[in-house]
């Protein structure tokens, strides 16, 4: 079993709040990043390394990859799972990720989308994707970082 010490949802996937805060806070040896995209972009990669907490190493993985190698991860490997859209998250569930619960730190405004928080706003495909994580037991909470208090996100919806 993998030891994925959290999951979070961030449009911006690896800043400081992600390589930094959270990482030291969780006691993280890997940033593990599920994303289809990035895990193309070695530019983006690069910078993205470089906000990394020091010992802290990172993977960049495409969704299918995250759900064909994650069950090799070795215990020893201490896993900040980071995700850019909740549907990415419940592909990862549904593609057999232990994941057990969910962070959510920034989700981006744009035209169509609702804000919920000062830092998150959603689609309703959105609104589907958490309903479904919860309705399979995985419950999803805004909270930007540490210190700050969790807020359930269905009760923002």
């Amino acid at each position: 079993m993998p030891n994925i010490l959290a999951t979070r949802i961030d449009n911006r996937l690896v800043h400081g709040q992600v390589g930094m805060t959270w990482t030291s806070w969780l006691g993280a040896n890997l940033v593990l990043v599920a994303d289809d995209i990035l895990a193309e972009d070695k530019v983006q990669q690069n910078l993205m390394d470089m906000v990394l907490a020091d010992g802290v190493q990172s993977r960049y993985f495409s969704v299918q990859k995250t759900i064909d190698v994650i069950h090799k991860a070795s215990p020893k490997q201490k896993i900040f799972l980071v995700c850019r859209t909740p549907q990415t998250v419940l592909a990862l569930v549904e593609g057999g990720v232990p994941i057990s619960a969910v962070n959510v730190g920034n989700l981006h405004f744009a035209e169509g989308k609702k804000q919920i928080d000062k830092t998150v706003s959603v689609t309703e495909d959105d609104i589907r994707c958490f309903k479904a994580l919860v309705e399979k037991g995985i419950p999803c909470t805004v909270q930007g970082i540490p210190a700050d208090a969790k807020k359930d996100i269905l009760s923002l919806l």
